[in-house]
Protein backbone atom coordinates (compact mmCIF):
# COMPACT_ATOMS: atom_id res chain seq x y z
CA UNK A 1 0.00 0.00 0.00
CA UNK A 2 1.06 3.62 -0.65
CA UNK A 3 0.04 4.67 2.42
CA UNK A 4 1.65 3.04 5.64
CA UNK A 5 0.43 5.08 8.65
CA UNK A 6 -1.77 7.97 9.44
CA UNK A 7 -0.71 11.20 6.77
CA UNK A 8 -0.79 14.72 8.15
CA UNK A 9 -1.76 16.97 5.52
CA UNK A 10 -0.57 20.51 5.71
CA UNK A 11 -3.71 23.58 7.01
CA UNK A 12 -5.03 24.91 3.89
CA UNK A 13 -7.01 27.34 4.99
CA UNK A 14 -5.72 30.85 4.85
CA UNK A 15 -5.48 34.00 2.61
CA UNK A 16 -3.21 34.55 -0.37
CA UNK A 17 -0.69 37.26 -0.46
CA UNK A 18 -0.67 39.60 -3.53
CA UNK A 19 1.17 38.63 -6.48
CA UNK A 20 0.64 39.30 -10.16
CA UNK A 21 -0.05 36.09 -12.46
CA UNK A 22 0.79 34.92 -16.55
CA UNK A 23 -0.30 31.94 -17.90
CA UNK A 24 2.45 29.43 -18.30
CA UNK A 25 1.41 26.33 -19.83
CA UNK A 26 4.40 23.90 -19.93
CA UNK A 27 5.25 21.78 -22.99
CA UNK A 28 3.13 22.21 -26.10
CA UNK A 29 1.74 19.76 -27.62
CA UNK A 30 0.29 17.71 -25.32
CA UNK A 31 -2.69 15.27 -24.19
CA UNK A 32 -4.52 17.01 -21.23
CA UNK A 33 -7.13 15.23 -19.61
CA UNK A 34 -9.12 15.78 -16.51
CA UNK A 35 -11.60 13.65 -14.58
CA UNK A 36 -13.59 15.82 -12.24
CA UNK A 37 -16.60 16.12 -10.10
CA UNK A 38 -19.59 18.18 -11.70
CA UNK A 39 -20.55 21.46 -9.83
CA UNK A 40 -19.82 24.87 -10.82
CA UNK A 41 -16.59 25.55 -8.55
CA UNK A 42 -15.03 23.10 -10.37
CA UNK A 43 -16.10 24.07 -13.90
CA UNK A 44 -14.67 27.25 -13.38
CA UNK A 45 -11.39 25.68 -12.57
CA UNK A 46 -10.97 23.52 -15.69
CA UNK A 47 -12.84 25.68 -18.16
CA UNK A 48 -10.31 28.72 -16.73
CA UNK A 49 -7.42 26.20 -17.45
CA UNK A 50 -8.74 25.45 -20.92
CA UNK A 51 -8.85 28.95 -22.12
CA UNK A 52 -5.54 29.48 -20.69
CA UNK A 53 -3.59 26.66 -22.10
CA UNK A 54 -6.34 24.63 -24.28
CA UNK A 55 -4.50 26.02 -27.69
CA UNK A 56 -1.37 24.83 -26.52
CA UNK A 57 -2.36 21.34 -26.09
CA UNK A 58 -2.77 18.92 -28.69
CA UNK A 59 -6.05 17.92 -27.07
CA UNK A 60 -8.06 19.06 -23.94
CA UNK A 61 -10.55 16.80 -22.39
CA UNK A 62 -12.50 17.15 -19.52
CA UNK A 63 -15.00 14.59 -17.94
CA UNK A 64 -16.89 16.13 -15.22
CA UNK A 65 -19.48 13.66 -13.82
CA UNK A 66 -20.91 12.71 -10.27
CA UNK A 67 -19.43 9.55 -11.11
CA UNK A 68 -15.75 10.63 -10.38
CA UNK A 69 -15.19 9.26 -7.26
CA UNK A 70 -16.48 5.90 -8.55
CA UNK A 71 -14.56 5.70 -11.95
CA UNK A 72 -11.49 7.47 -11.01
CA UNK A 73 -8.80 3.89 -9.91
CA UNK A 74 -10.01 1.98 -12.85
CA UNK A 75 -9.02 4.68 -14.72
CA UNK A 76 -5.55 6.02 -13.52
CA UNK A 77 -4.86 2.50 -13.38
CA UNK A 78 -3.51 1.59 -17.01
CA UNK A 79 -0.37 2.98 -18.45
CA UNK A 80 -1.04 5.01 -20.34
CA UNK A 81 -3.68 6.15 -17.33
CA UNK A 82 -6.72 7.45 -18.87
CA UNK A 83 -6.91 11.32 -17.47
CA UNK A 84 -3.70 12.87 -16.72
CA UNK A 85 -5.29 15.01 -13.26
CA UNK A 86 -8.01 14.08 -11.23
CA UNK A 87 -9.23 16.95 -9.40
CA UNK A 88 -10.31 15.46 -5.86
CA UNK A 89 -11.30 15.89 -2.70
CA UNK A 90 -9.93 14.90 1.03
CA UNK A 91 -11.06 11.09 0.59
CA UNK A 92 -10.60 10.54 -2.93
CA UNK A 93 -6.59 11.97 -2.83
CA UNK A 94 -6.09 9.02 -0.11
CA UNK A 95 -8.07 6.32 -2.42
CA UNK A 96 -5.61 7.20 -5.25
CA UNK A 97 -2.74 7.46 -3.11
CA UNK A 98 -3.42 3.56 -1.76
CA UNK A 99 -2.92 2.34 -5.24
CA UNK A 100 0.04 4.41 -5.92
CA UNK A 101 -2.30 6.30 -8.67
CA UNK A 102 -0.92 10.31 -8.06
CA UNK A 103 2.54 11.69 -8.60
CA UNK A 104 4.30 13.45 -5.61
CA UNK A 105 4.43 17.39 -7.37
CA UNK A 106 7.23 18.78 -5.67
CA UNK A 107 9.17 19.55 -8.85
CA UNK A 108 6.18 20.85 -10.67
CA UNK A 109 5.60 23.06 -7.65
CA UNK A 110 8.78 24.17 -7.81
CA UNK A 111 8.58 25.24 -11.29
CA UNK A 112 5.04 26.24 -11.51
CA UNK A 113 4.34 27.21 -8.16
CA UNK A 114 5.23 31.03 -7.68
CA UNK A 115 1.67 31.86 -6.82
CA UNK A 116 1.26 28.52 -5.14
CA UNK A 117 0.83 29.86 -1.01
CA UNK A 118 1.99 26.71 1.89
CA UNK A 119 -1.50 26.49 2.90
CA UNK A 120 -2.64 25.05 -0.53
CA UNK A 121 0.07 22.15 -0.43
CA UNK A 122 -1.53 19.04 0.36
CA UNK A 123 1.92 17.35 2.03
CA UNK A 124 2.18 13.50 2.81
CA UNK A 125 5.47 12.39 4.25
CA UNK A 126 7.36 15.25 2.82
CA UNK A 127 5.85 14.93 -0.67
CA UNK A 128 3.32 17.62 -2.02
CA UNK A 129 0.80 15.22 -3.51
CA UNK A 130 -2.16 17.70 -4.04
CA UNK A 131 -3.01 21.10 -4.46
CA UNK A 132 -5.87 22.74 -3.20
CA UNK A 133 -8.12 25.89 -4.23
CA UNK A 134 -10.88 25.50 -2.60
CA UNK A 135 -12.81 24.98 0.80
CA UNK A 136 -15.89 22.82 1.56
CA UNK A 137 -18.05 21.56 3.99
CA UNK A 138 -21.65 20.47 4.68
CA UNK A 139 -23.59 22.95 6.89
CA UNK A 140 -27.44 24.21 7.76
CA UNK A 141 -29.61 26.24 4.66
CA UNK A 142 -32.93 27.84 6.28
CA UNK A 143 -36.32 29.32 5.29
CA UNK A 144 -36.31 32.19 7.72
CA UNK A 145 -39.99 32.71 6.26
CA UNK A 146 -41.51 29.35 6.34
CA UNK A 147 -39.75 29.02 10.25
CA UNK A 148 -41.20 32.65 11.29
CA UNK A 149 -44.77 31.46 10.03
CA UNK A 150 -44.40 28.11 11.95
CA UNK A 151 -43.54 30.13 15.51
CA UNK A 152 -39.65 28.99 15.09
CA UNK A 153 -37.62 31.50 16.93
CA UNK A 154 -34.54 32.39 14.96
CA UNK A 155 -32.28 29.67 13.37
CA UNK A 156 -31.77 26.42 14.56
CA UNK A 157 -28.42 25.89 16.01
CA UNK A 158 -28.49 22.26 16.77
CA UNK A 159 -30.35 19.19 15.60
CA UNK A 160 -32.97 18.57 18.43
CA UNK A 161 -33.88 22.41 17.43
CA UNK A 162 -33.89 21.30 13.48
CA UNK A 163 -36.45 18.28 14.54
CA UNK A 164 -38.06 20.69 16.85
CA UNK A 165 -38.97 23.41 14.71
CA UNK A 166 -39.65 20.42 11.65
CA UNK A 167 -42.05 19.14 13.91
CA UNK A 168 -43.93 23.01 14.32
CA UNK A 169 -43.54 23.34 10.37
CA UNK A 170 -45.44 19.64 9.61
CA UNK A 171 -47.77 20.56 13.04
CA UNK A 172 -48.77 24.37 11.10
CA UNK A 173 -49.59 22.36 7.57
CA UNK A 174 -47.13 24.28 6.26
CA UNK A 175 -44.71 21.72 5.00
CA UNK A 176 -45.30 17.54 5.31
CA UNK A 177 -41.44 16.92 4.36
CA UNK A 178 -39.66 19.79 5.51
CA UNK A 179 -36.24 18.77 5.61
CA UNK A 180 -33.61 17.58 3.30
CA UNK A 181 -30.65 15.80 2.91
CA UNK A 182 -28.36 14.05 1.44
CA UNK A 183 -29.06 10.37 2.28
CA UNK A 184 -28.42 8.56 -1.11
CA UNK A 185 -27.52 4.88 -0.39
CA UNK A 186 -24.07 4.46 -0.27
CA UNK A 187 -21.45 7.32 -0.19
CA UNK A 188 -24.18 9.79 0.98
CA UNK A 189 -25.38 7.90 4.14
CA UNK A 190 -21.55 7.06 5.26
CA UNK A 191 -20.57 10.84 5.43
CA UNK A 192 -23.94 12.06 7.16
CA UNK A 193 -23.01 9.19 9.79
CA UNK A 194 -19.48 10.44 10.22
CA UNK A 195 -20.53 14.20 10.09
CA UNK A 196 -23.33 13.73 13.09
CA UNK A 197 -21.35 10.67 14.84
CA UNK A 198 -17.78 13.29 14.66
CA UNK A 199 -20.78 16.01 16.13
CA UNK A 200 -21.07 13.25 18.68
CA UNK A 201 -17.36 12.99 19.64
CA UNK A 202 -17.49 9.53 18.25
CA UNK A 203 -14.41 7.92 17.18
CA UNK A 204 -14.25 5.62 14.01
CA UNK A 205 -11.35 3.75 14.70
CA UNK A 206 -9.98 3.21 18.06
CA UNK A 207 -7.16 5.19 19.37
CA UNK A 208 -3.97 4.58 17.03
CA UNK A 209 -5.17 1.57 15.07
CA UNK A 210 -7.06 0.68 12.22
CA UNK A 211 -9.44 -1.56 14.31
CA UNK A 212 -13.45 -0.11 13.58
CA UNK A 213 -14.85 1.63 16.65
CA UNK A 214 -18.84 2.74 15.55
CA UNK A 215 -20.89 -0.01 17.54
CA UNK A 216 -21.40 1.84 20.66
CA UNK A 217 -24.06 4.39 22.44
CA UNK A 218 -22.71 7.55 19.85
CA UNK A 219 -23.20 5.24 17.17
CA UNK A 220 -26.46 4.40 18.02
CA UNK A 221 -27.35 8.16 18.68
CA UNK A 222 -26.03 8.61 15.54
CA UNK A 223 -28.38 6.98 13.65
CA UNK A 224 -31.33 7.19 15.56
CA UNK A 225 -30.59 10.71 14.82
CA UNK A 226 -30.36 10.02 11.25
CA UNK A 227 -33.83 7.98 11.52
CA UNK A 228 -35.27 10.78 13.20
CA UNK A 229 -34.38 13.53 10.35
CA UNK A 230 -35.55 11.02 7.72
CA UNK A 231 -38.89 10.84 8.98
CA UNK A 232 -39.32 14.42 8.09
CA UNK A 233 -37.88 14.42 4.63
CA UNK A 234 -39.20 12.92 1.49
CA UNK A 235 -40.48 9.35 1.45
CA UNK A 236 -37.57 9.24 -1.71
CA UNK A 237 -35.12 11.10 0.56
CA UNK A 238 -32.77 7.38 0.31
CA UNK A 239 -32.31 8.69 -3.62
CA UNK A 240 -31.36 12.36 -3.04
CA UNK A 241 -27.59 13.14 -3.36
CA UNK A 242 -26.53 16.92 -4.24
CA UNK A 243 -28.49 17.46 -7.17
CA UNK A 244 -31.77 16.12 -5.49
CA UNK A 245 -31.63 17.75 -2.15
CA UNK A 246 -30.44 20.91 -4.24
CA UNK A 247 -33.43 21.03 -6.80
CA UNK A 248 -35.99 19.86 -3.92
CA UNK A 249 -34.90 23.23 -1.75
CA UNK A 250 -35.11 25.39 -4.85
CA UNK A 251 -38.58 24.20 -5.76
CA UNK A 252 -39.53 25.21 -2.13
CA UNK A 253 -40.19 22.11 -1.03
CA UNK A 254 -38.24 22.10 1.92
CA UNK A 255 -37.49 24.51 4.99
CA UNK A 256 -34.36 22.78 6.59
CA UNK A 257 -31.87 21.12 4.71
CA UNK A 258 -27.94 20.01 5.26
CA UNK A 259 -26.05 20.62 1.65
CA UNK A 260 -22.84 21.34 0.49
CA UNK A 261 -21.58 25.10 0.53
CA UNK A 262 -20.81 24.57 -3.13
CA UNK A 263 -24.35 24.48 -3.58
CA UNK A 264 -24.91 27.95 -2.05
CA UNK A 265 -24.14 29.81 -5.29
CA UNK A 266 -26.97 27.63 -7.43
CA UNK A 267 -29.17 28.22 -4.59
CA UNK A 268 -29.30 31.81 -3.85
CA UNK A 269 -28.82 33.37 -7.45
CA UNK A 270 -31.90 33.64 -9.85
CA UNK A 271 -31.87 30.78 -11.90
CA UNK A 272 -34.31 27.67 -11.08
CA UNK A 273 -35.95 28.75 -8.39
CA UNK A 274 -38.30 31.95 -7.02
CA UNK A 275 -38.07 35.23 -5.16
CA UNK A 276 -39.47 33.77 -2.37
CA UNK A 277 -37.14 31.00 -1.71
CA UNK A 278 -33.98 32.79 -2.74
CA UNK A 279 -34.48 36.03 -0.43
CA UNK A 280 -35.56 33.72 2.38
CA UNK A 281 -32.67 31.25 2.08
CA UNK A 282 -30.27 31.76 4.71
CA UNK A 283 -27.16 29.59 5.31
CA UNK A 284 -25.53 28.89 8.65
CA UNK A 285 -23.44 26.36 10.30
CA UNK A 286 -23.69 22.88 10.45
CA UNK A 287 -25.93 21.75 13.48
CA UNK A 288 -24.38 20.62 16.98
CA UNK A 289 -25.82 17.66 18.04
CA UNK A 290 -26.75 15.97 21.90
CA UNK A 291 -25.13 18.95 23.62
CA UNK A 292 -21.78 19.33 21.99
CA UNK A 293 -20.53 22.58 20.89
CA UNK A 294 -18.53 21.53 17.50
CA UNK A 295 -20.97 21.44 14.45
CA UNK A 296 -21.65 18.13 13.12
CA UNK A 297 -19.66 18.05 9.84
CA UNK A 298 -16.53 17.37 7.99
CA UNK A 299 -14.49 20.06 6.92
CA UNK A 300 -13.24 19.18 3.01
CA UNK A 301 -10.71 20.69 0.52
CA UNK A 302 -10.53 20.14 -3.39
CA UNK A 303 -7.44 20.34 -5.40
CA UNK A 304 -5.39 18.96 -8.31
CA UNK A 305 -3.39 15.99 -8.40
CA UNK A 306 -1.59 14.72 -11.51
CA UNK A 307 -1.49 10.57 -13.21
CA UNK A 308 1.36 8.52 -12.24
CA UNK A 309 0.97 6.45 -15.31
CA UNK A 310 1.37 9.02 -17.75
CA UNK A 311 4.35 10.68 -19.50
CA UNK A 312 6.48 13.69 -17.62
CA UNK A 313 5.14 15.94 -20.91
CA UNK A 314 1.71 15.11 -20.40
CA UNK A 315 1.82 15.49 -16.60
CA UNK A 316 4.02 18.93 -16.80
CA UNK A 317 1.86 20.33 -19.27
CA UNK A 318 -2.01 19.13 -17.38
CA UNK A 319 -0.30 21.15 -13.72
CA UNK A 320 0.57 24.04 -15.70
CA UNK A 321 -2.39 24.56 -17.18
CA UNK A 322 -4.67 23.49 -13.64
CA UNK A 323 -2.36 26.31 -11.99
CA UNK A 324 -2.16 28.77 -14.98
CA UNK A 325 -6.37 28.49 -13.67
CA UNK A 326 -5.51 29.45 -9.73
CA UNK A 327 -5.68 33.03 -10.53
CA UNK A 328 -7.27 36.12 -8.97
CA UNK A 329 -8.97 36.62 -12.29
CA UNK A 330 -10.65 33.51 -12.55
CA UNK A 331 -11.91 34.47 -8.43
CA UNK A 332 -13.43 37.64 -9.41
CA UNK A 333 -15.36 36.25 -12.19
CA UNK A 334 -16.41 33.18 -9.85
CA UNK A 335 -16.39 34.63 -6.54
CA UNK A 336 -19.69 33.34 -5.30
CA UNK A 337 -18.82 29.21 -6.45
CA UNK A 338 -17.09 28.32 -3.73
CA UNK A 339 -14.92 29.21 -0.60
CA UNK A 340 -11.96 30.31 -2.92
CA UNK A 341 -7.93 29.61 -0.77
CA UNK A 342 -6.85 32.07 -3.65
CA UNK A 343 -5.87 35.33 -3.91
CA UNK A 344 -8.80 37.91 -4.19
CA UNK A 345 -11.41 35.79 -2.79
CA UNK A 346 -14.24 38.26 -1.29
CA UNK A 347 -16.74 35.98 1.29
CA UNK A 348 -20.60 36.38 0.62
CA UNK A 349 -23.58 35.10 1.73
CA UNK A 350 -22.87 32.07 0.25
CA UNK A 351 -19.62 31.31 1.74
CA UNK A 352 -21.47 31.79 5.18
CA UNK A 353 -22.30 28.54 6.21
CA UNK A 354 -18.82 27.22 5.19
CA UNK A 355 -17.24 30.01 6.77
CA UNK A 356 -18.98 29.43 10.53
CA UNK A 357 -18.65 26.02 10.22
CA UNK A 358 -14.66 25.88 9.96
CA UNK A 359 -14.89 28.61 13.02
CA UNK A 360 -16.96 26.65 15.28
CA UNK A 361 -13.90 23.88 15.40
CA UNK A 362 -15.52 20.93 12.59
CA UNK A 363 -12.88 18.51 11.90
CA UNK A 364 -11.66 17.85 8.57
CA UNK A 365 -12.61 14.19 6.79
CA UNK A 366 -9.67 11.96 8.06
CA UNK A 367 -7.08 11.51 5.62
CA UNK A 368 -5.79 7.96 6.84
CA UNK A 369 -5.50 4.95 4.37
CA UNK A 370 -8.47 3.03 5.58
CA UNK A 371 -11.22 5.58 6.12
CA UNK A 372 -12.36 5.21 2.68
CA UNK A 373 -12.85 1.06 3.70
CA UNK A 374 -14.60 2.54 6.64
CA UNK A 375 -16.70 4.75 4.35
CA UNK A 376 -17.64 2.05 2.08
CA UNK A 377 -19.23 -0.49 4.80
CA UNK A 378 -20.94 2.74 6.38
CA UNK A 379 -22.25 3.33 3.06
CA UNK A 380 -23.28 -0.32 2.28
CA UNK A 381 -24.87 -1.19 5.70
CA UNK A 382 -26.71 1.41 7.03
CA UNK A 383 -29.39 1.54 4.66
CA UNK A 384 -31.41 -1.27 6.42
CA UNK A 385 -32.02 0.31 9.79
CA UNK A 386 -33.26 3.36 8.00
CA UNK A 387 -35.59 1.65 5.96
CA UNK A 388 -36.65 -0.06 9.32
CA UNK A 389 -35.52 -3.70 8.45
CA UNK A 390 -32.74 -3.95 11.27
CA UNK A 391 -31.73 -2.16 14.90
CA UNK A 392 -29.27 0.30 14.98
CA UNK A 393 -26.90 -2.34 17.05
CA UNK A 394 -27.45 -5.02 14.02
CA UNK A 395 -26.44 -1.97 11.55
CA UNK A 396 -23.77 -1.45 13.32
CA UNK A 397 -22.32 -4.43 13.61
CA UNK A 398 -22.88 -5.00 10.34
CA UNK A 399 -20.36 -2.10 9.54
CA UNK A 400 -18.00 -3.27 11.82
CA UNK A 401 -18.05 -6.70 9.86
CA UNK A 402 -17.93 -5.92 6.77
CA UNK A 403 -15.09 -3.49 7.43
CA UNK A 404 -13.09 -5.57 9.32
CA UNK A 405 -13.20 -8.23 6.41
CA UNK A 406 -12.71 -5.28 3.90
CA UNK A 407 -9.62 -3.99 5.70
CA UNK A 408 -8.10 -7.29 6.66
CA UNK A 409 -8.28 -8.11 2.56
CA UNK A 410 -6.25 -4.66 2.13
CA UNK A 411 -3.78 -5.56 4.52
CA UNK A 412 -4.67 -2.60 6.81
CA UNK A 413 -5.78 -5.60 9.85
CA UNK A 414 -4.32 -8.58 10.20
Amino acid sequence: MFLKKIATATAFMGLMGSAAYAADCGPAGQSIRILASDFPAIHAVVGTAQTNCGDAAAEFKPNHTTEARQIMNAALTPNPAEYTSVIVANSTLTQLMNDGLVRPLNDLVEKYGANIKPHQLITIDGNVMAVAFMANSQHLFARTDVLEKAGVSGVPATYEEVLAAAEKIRAAGIMEYPVTLNMKMGWNIGELFNMIYLGHGGELFETGTAVASVNNEKGIATLNMMKALKDYSSPDILTYASNESQAAWEAGEAALGVMWGSRGTPILDDEGSTKEVTSNTVLAAAPTVAGGSVPSATLWWDGITISANVSDEEAEATFAALVSALSPEMVAAHNDDAVWLLEGFKPGAAAAGVAATAQGGAKPYPMIPFINVMHGALGAELADFLKGDETAEQALSDVEAAYSAAAKEAGFLK
